[in-house]
């Protein structure tokens, strides 16, 4: 049997291979130097992997913040992004210190899974302009709607053009990623398909000496740490706070989604949701000091982690190391890398975001979760990822509103022979669903007042939620008052009695 820093070594260096294409990639579509991705990786393993509350957890840059990151870089500027990331990390912090991190896994499902739908979706509206090593348009809706004449002007008609030639390896990366996902060997299953595909576009593209733009990276690390002025911090104003809060917000949710998957597949350790929130705060917080982009807890590298066989934080620490050793030793390497190959891992990342499965689970909740999820994916792409993913908020809590407050009343009429009376009875059985509110009392009273004289009435109300106190009263002064109205009501009092509740008389 491998001792356990033997199994955290391996894993490690298959995290590496995973991690590296992916934060230069996620770092370009950012609209920051790959760089950038490069030194975040670095922090989120060695700083956070030691900080971590969920030690088999793998952190660095997310696709899931890719799209806020490219928003606020184009709108206030690469420079305005260190003290975003200082204030966004100092709110995780602060919620891990108030222990908010069970509230952040409150957050629908339908919601989550359309957030990372309309990411994905704005991932691949941008990075199609990429794989034709073209740049992307500023929105998502300009990103589609440039789809058209860049198919149009760049790839037809054919002519061995630069774009041409840009697409086709970005093709081919693809094209080796979904074939090694689907018929890889049992015993290279941890290789990954997108180090092979960008390997293969790297060769390619030296051997036929391809002009393409290639990945630019610095040959001495200091270079690629840029400290925030004192200038961008004093010029701090609403905006920055808003979008500093968006970016907690998403990093904290998508972190400790990630980290409740991790704990689903292993059973060493369990994570510490709250200290994973700080450890995730203090890396953004690092982040931004240095001048890199903001990092998430990444389920690909972490579920790559945990079949890896990885057994403690060692794995996530050493893959940050190998990050490190990588940029500091081997920069020309890096420096091979044709841009479009990076596009088109993260247009299969896009894709892979955008899950078939997930509307099918929702699904068979009823219409309302898919609703949900198409409504805030289709927000975020037609608006921006704030606007989405507030929009799915509001509406599921419509939903929850609707379904506390909803009630259902009705009546089913038969006759019944009595054992004192040849005639046939009028029987009325009257079912109350849901829940009983003050707002329902105009049906409940048409519903009481439509029972024909002379009924006996059967109260059922074995799925009846909640009544509150002004419904109770109308039902006991109804049922108190049946000889009155001519009717003989059976009921389970204590029942119905039971379905009222005041906090200030629990127990």
């Amino acid at each position: 049997m491998k001792p356990a820093y033997i199994k955290d070594l391996s894993a490690s260096l298959v995290v590496f291979l995973i991690a590296l294409p992916l934060c230069m990639g996620i770092a370009l579509a950012s609209g920051a130097p790959p760089a950038a991705g490069i030194l975040t990786g670095i922090i989120g393993g060695i700083v956070v992997g030691f900080l971590a509350g969920a030690p088999l957890q793998v952190s660095g840059p997310a696709a899931g913040l890719a799209v806020i990151i490219f928003e606020i870089i184009r709108d206030q500027g690469f420079s305005a992004l260190g003290p975003i990331l200082v204030i966004a990390g100092a709110l995780q912090i602060l919620a891990g210190v108030i222990k908010a991190g069970r509230w952040f896994r409150a957050i629908s499902p339908a919601v989550i899974h359309g957030m990372l739908a309309g990411i994905g979706l704005l991932i691949v509206l941008q990075q199609f302009h990429v794989m034709l090593d073209n740049k992307p348009k500023g929105t998502g809706l300009a990103n589609a709607k440039a789809i058209w004449p860049a198919i149009t002007q760049g790839i037809f008609p054919i002519d061995g053009s630069r774009e041409e030639v840009a697409v086709l390896l970005a093709l081919m990366v693809i094209g080796i990623m979904v074939l090694w996902q689907k018929y890889r060997p049992q015993s290279l299953k941890l290789v990954p398909g997108a180090l092979l595909g960008i390997t293969a576009a790297t060769v390619i593209a030296r051997v036929m000496h391809l002009e393409l733009n290639y990945v630019q990276v610095p040959g001495n690390l200091l270079d690629v740490v840029h400290l925030p002025t004192l200038e961008a911090f004093t010029s701090i104003h609403a905006k920055t706070l808003g979008s500093a809060a968006t970016i907690a917000f998403i990093a904290s949710a998508e972190t400790l989604l990630s980290a409740a998957a991790v704990d689903k597949m292993q059973s060493i350790v369990k994570t510490n949701y709250d200290r994973e929130l700080m450890a995730q705060g203090a890396g953004n917080m690092l982040c931004g000091v240095v001048g890199a982009i903001p990092m998430t807890g990444v389920i690909v590298r972490s579920s790559a982690n945990v079949q890896a066989g990885a057994t403690s934080r060692l794995s996530a620490i050493l893959h940050g190391v190998w990050i490190l050793a990588m940029i500091v030793l081997l920069p020309g390497v890096l420096r091979m890398v044709p841009i479009c190959s990076l596009a088109g891992v993260l247009v299969f990342t896009g894709f892979n975001l955008i899950k078939v499965k997930d509307m099918r689970h929702l699904s068979k909740f009823g219409r309302v979760p898919v609703l949900i999820y198409v409504a805030t994916m289709l927000t975020i792409v037609a608006t921006d990822l704030l606007t989405g993913v507030l929009t799915g908020v509001v509406l599921s809590l419509v939903k929850l509103i609707y379904r506390s407050t909803h009630l259902r009343i009705y009546s089913v009429a038969h006759k019944h022979p009595t054992a004192f009376d040849t005639q046939a009875a009028n029987v009325v059985d009257l079912h109350i669903e849901g829940s009983a509110t003050f707002l329902r009392i105009p049906i409940i009273t048409a519903a009481l007042d439509a029972i024909p004289a002379g009924s006996i009435v059967h109260l059922r109300t074995d799925k009846l939620t909640y009544i509150d106190h002004a419904c109770l009263d109308l039902m006991q002064d109804w049922i108190n008052n049946q000889a009155r109205n001519q009717l003989e009501i059976v009921v389970d009092r204590e029942s119905l009695e039971k379905k009222y509740w005041l906090p200030a008389t629990q127990s």
